[in-house]
């Protein structure tokens, strides 16, 4: 087991010290490859609500380090499993594996739900200052997709007919960074490999913030970066949603510093992502607004740069 204690990014940047542990074995059946995650948390604090985050295709564990860190910053416990679709893993679109994964990767956050106890207490301190009744499910992407299913989306077969119902009772909010939109404009490369991109957002009834990059234009789809607006428009309230005039798919870097995949790195993007997460679940999970309130500030001054609305 590997752990970061200190500074994970210069102090006048987090403002609050975190530390990391890694890896942290979870148990569960029939996957062939063990289900590992990473927790992140702050040095000090207590009662830290509890997020949960899904990382996109091929990312794992090590990614999205940008955000985890500011949300321990803010005091959360951040717990990143790696799915099977990670590069370190080695199955591609090809690999019959592949067609079942995204059913997968929503069991992997259900285990980690139902094993959460026995995670923190392997990782020590935050087992005693988590606050486990406050838990949010959060993803970028792929990754989105599968929290959103945790929150009560479902996914719809080639007739249109709904899927099963994966939400999960502990997770009473969430949060949905470039989620695909509905399956009705699929790409044909999108119907070949991805046919479980067909989400069912009327049933997605938990609380959640939804953000959508002005300029992200998917491959899946015929449609423009609206697209990824549905699980906000689709969805029945509450919900809000923050629009990033010139996001792309990373939002500015979110996956991690000066990656080959970020077409907008932005490390002012990401920090205005990462925030509006963290103000967002407090408001939501822990009835404290200030840091709503002081993001809606912010993107007052933003030109409209950024947009926010709800529901």
């Amino acid at each position: 087991m590997e752990l970061h204690s200190g500074p994970r990014r210069p102090t006048a940047t987090l403002g609050r010290r975190v530390f990391a542990v890694k890896p942290v074995a979870v148990p569960t059946t029939g996957r062939g490859i063990g289900l590992q995650v990473k927790v992140t948390a702050p040095v000090d604090g207590r009662d830290l609500p509890v997020i949960v985050f899904s990382h996109g295709n091929a990312w794992s564990m090590d990614g999205y380090e940008p955000l985890a860190d500011r949300w321990a910053a803010a005091g959360f416990v951040v717990v990143q499993p790696t799915h099977l679709d990670s590069r370190r893993h080695g199955i591609g679109f090809d690999d019959p594996r592949f067609a079942t994964i995204w059913r997968v990767r929503i069991a992997d956050l259900h285990r980690v739900l139902d094993s959460l106890g026995d995670i923190l207490d392997q990782v020590g301190g935050p087992a005693a200052r988590a606050d486990r009744d406050r838990v949010a499910v959060a993803g970028h992407s792929w990754g989105a997709q599968t929290a959103g299913a945790l929150l009560g989306a479902r996914v719809l077969d080639a007739e249109g007919n709904p899927g099963e119902d994966f939400s999960h009772p502990a997770a009473k909010a969430g949060a949905l960074l470039a989620a695909a939109g509905a399956g009705d404009a699929l790409t044909p490369f999108a119907l070949a490999h991805l046919p479980f991109a067909r989400p069912d957002f009327s049933t997605m009834t938990a609380p959640a913030l939804v953000v959508a990059g002005g300029k992200d234009q998917s491959v899946m789809t015929t449609r423009g970066p609206e697209w990824f607006t549905d699980a906000y428009h689709l969805s029945p309230g509450p919900k809000r949603l923050l629009t990033i005039a010139e996001g792309e798919h990373l939002l500015g870097g979110i996956s991690g510093e000066a990656t080959k995949d970020t077409t907008d790195e932005d490390p002012a993007r990401v920090a205005l992502v990462a925030d509006a997460v963290a103000a967002y679940l407090h408001d939501v999970l822990g009835a404290d607004a200030r840091g709503w309130q002081a993001l809606q500030d912010r993107i007052g001054r933003s030109a409209g740069a950024v947009g926010v609305e709800s529901k």
